[in-house]
């Protein structure tokens, strides 16, 4: 059983919301393949698909993966003994320029006094009615990510259950993304096989 590739992750659906909110994000857009039988639940063993060191940002998503795991009621294996489940993760992030943001600073002719702060900055009255911004507009730094996880039999490897998630998150909230990720990922476990959802 092999997890097959779905959505493409695009910027269309990314807008500027008010200041105090910042960017609207996309839901994040999950799939989930499985034998459509009842998965037991046991001892879980989360790993990297690649071997090697673990990475410092990899231990951050397997312990996210491992924290809803344990949600759903898994269990650790002993030290030294066989999980009755193994969970592989992998994941790529990816840096997106999405649309531009408001200058910092508009003139608006018409009524008087200065505001400020936010994303769509402050604005300096001389009358009301008409404002044009000054300033250039920068694009907003999105960071694109992907989660696949895939359960095995502990004892044969046979794959048991595959899904995978998609999210795009703020840079300010990269720390955010793996618990996000991982959370939408185990939503309804194990979900229908083969349907796309998306989870807020």
């Amino acid at each position: 059983m092999t997890l097959r590739p779905f959505l493409a992750l695009g910027l269309a659906g990314v807008t500027l919301a008010g200041c105090a909110t910042g960017p609207s994000l996309p839901p994040t857009q999950v799939i989930r393949y499985h034998l459509d039988q009842p998965i037991a639940r046991g001892t879980i063993s989360v790993q990297p698909l690649d071997a090697g060191t673990p990475s410092i940002e990899f231990k951050t998503y397997a312990a996210a993966v491992e924290g809803e795991l344990l949600k759903l009621g898994y269990t650790l294996p002993a030290a030294g003994a066989r999980p009755d489940y193994v969970a592989t993760v992998n994941f790529t992030r990816t840096t997106r320029e999405g649309p531009p943001r408001q200058p910092p600073v508009s003139v608006g002719l018409g009524g008087g006094g200065f505001s400020g702060g936010g994303w769509h900055g402050g604005g300096v009255g001389l009358g009301g009615g008409i404002s044009f911004p000054i300033g250039k507009r920068r694009p907003i730094e999105l960071l694109a990510a992907q989660l696949s996880v895939t359960i095995k039999n502990g004892r044969d490897q046979s794959p048991v259950w595959e899904g995978q998630a998609q999210g795009i998150s703020d840079l300010r909230s990269a720390d955010e993304q793996a618990p996000r990720l991982a959370r939408a990922l185990f939503t309804g476990f194990p979900g229908q096989s083969g349907r796309t959802i998306e989870v807020k």
